[in-house]
C-alpha cells in the first residue's frame, strides 16, 4: 500500500493587525465560547547562519475578524472542532448537583441518631464527611431525630420516597 499524501491545506485570506492582507494556509478550526478560532500560517522570512529563507509563521486568529475566505475554495476537509451543545434538557435544568447525600451528625456524634442529612453540595454540609448513595441515606432519614434539610433540596428529594414505602393509596 502507498502512503497517501496529506491533503495539502486551503488558502485562506489573512488579515494582519494594519488591515494589510495575505494569503497564508488554513491548517484547523476551532470553536470556543468566544466564537471561532483558526489556525493559520502565513509566508515569512527567517534569518539562518547569514541567510534569508522562505519560512511559515503559524498562529491562531480570531474568525471572522481577522480571516476571509477566498472565492472558489473548498473549506470542507479543513480539520474541525465544535464545541458540543448541551442537551435541551440540561439547558433548561441547568448543570447537574453532585449525586448523593451527607450525614450531619449533632451533638459531636455522641447520639448516632441525631443528624441533618444535606445534599453533597449544601453549604451546610459538614467538609470531609462520606457520601451517601440512596440506600444509606434513606437508612439514615428513617431514625427517629434524623431531619432532612429544605435549604439544599435534601426534603425535596427524599421526602417523597420515604413517605412512599409508609403507606400505599388505595389499600
Amino acid at each position: 500500500m502507498a502512503d497517501t499524501p496529506e491533503p495539502k491545506p486551503p488558502p485562506i485570506t489573512v488579515v494582519l493587525p494594519d488591515d494589510q492582507e495575505v494569503t497564508g494556509l488554513l491548517l484547523c478550526r476551532q470553536q470556543t465560547p468566544e466564537g471561532w478560532l483558526y489556525k493559520v500560517s502565513v509566508p515569512a522570512w527567517t534569518n539562518t547562519d547569514g541567510r534569508v529563507e522562505p519560512a511559515w509563521y503559524t498562529v491562531w486568529v480570531q474568525a471572522p475578524a481577522h480571516v476571509k475566505p477566498i472565492d472558489g475554495v473548498s473549506y470542507n476537509d479543513v480539520p474541525t472542532e465544535r464545541m458540543e451543545k448541551p442537551s435541551t434538557v440540561r439547558e433548561i435544568l441547568g448543570p447537574r448537583r453532585p449525586s448523593g447525600w451527607v450525614l450531619q451528625k449533632l451533638d459531636g456524634g455522641r447520639d448516632p441518631g441525631r443528624g441533618v442529612i444535606h445534599t453533597a453540595d449544601c453549604e451546610e454540609a459538614p467538609a470531609g464527611a462520606p457520601v451517601l448513595n440512596l440506600d444509606r441515606a434513606l437508612d439514615a432519614a428513617e431514625h427517629p431525630g434524623t431531619r432532612l434539610c429544605s435549604l439544599c433540596g435534601a426534603a425535596a428529594e427524599l421526602d417523597p420516597v420515604l413517605k412512599g414505602f409508609d403507606h400505599n393509596e388505595g389499600e
